[in-house]
């Protein structure tokens, strides 16, 4: 088995670096943890489910994640139109390890703030000697 350290994920135009880039965007976990919570969703019901997303960085992430084919965009010919979005079976693949993501953010947070608090209080830096 190789180890990280092994593997040309490290270099920069490693296929396998571009997917992780996709994949560790915050919008792309955010969007992918939405819809496996639903079968399919309405562009205005992703917008208003993830805080803070601009309809611009909104219809990119789609768009990326469509072409990645990890979510199929379907349209209604309907009046207004209608288009709803849903993980393809690919996408929904990634719903176990973004939870197990998302697990080890809600168990570790408190003492992720405390280090952080620390940190910024200057009580938990180690002298520098001039190094970045």
């Amino acid at each position: 088995m190789e180890t990280m350290t092994q593997t040309p994920v490290y270099a920069e135009n490693c296929p396998t670096r571009q997917i992780l880039d996709r994949i560790a965007d915050k919008w792309t976990t955010l969007l992918i943890g939405i819809l496996s919570t639903r079968p399919a969703l309405r562009f205005s019901e992703l917008r208003r489910s993830v805080e803070g997303i601009s309809q611009k960085m909104l219809t990119q992430t789609l768009r990326d994640l469509e072409r990645d084919g990890l979510v199929t965009r379907t349209v209604f010919a309907a009046v207004p139109p209608r288009v709803d979005y849903a993980l393809t079976p690919l996408g929904q693949t990634l719903c176990e390890p973004l939870q197990a993501l998302h697990s080890w953010a809600t168990e570790h947070m408190a003492a992720i703030r405390d280090a952080q608090e620390r940190f910024d209080a200057g009580t938990d830096r180690a002298p520098r000697n001039g190094a970045a």
